[in-house]
């Protein structure tokens, strides 16, 4: 292999999204599969749409993401809570959302 077929390294910025994408898959497992579906094609699509319409140097906006993202996936993985959507997340229907 030459220094031309090198992968190229991931800014740090950059490994912690691709981190965060794949602990929204991973959480995504433990839900029921159309759960898991729903919230695998939201995931995509978001993190899709974000990659083509922020700046790459636009920092301050991909920590605010990166932050908001990590608040999401941390309610994801409680038990309490069956999906995704745009803005937030969606509690179970057996269980009280008010608590």
């Amino acid at each position: 292999m030459g220094p031309s077929s090198a992968p190229r390294r991931l800014s740090g910025m950059q490994k912690q999204v691709l981190s965060l994408y794949r602990g929204f898959l991973r959480a995504a497992r433990t839900k029921s599969a159309e759960d898991r579906q729903r919230i695998e094609s939201l995931v995509s699509i978001e993190f899709r749409r974000n990659a083509k319409e922020v700046d790459r140097k636009n920092f301050l906006y991909i920590e605010y993401l990166l932050r908001r993202g990590k608040k999401q996936l941390d309610q994801l993985r409680s038990p309490d809570i069956v999906g995704l959507s745009a803005t937030n997340v969606s509690f179970s229907q057996t269980k009280d959302p008010t608590h």
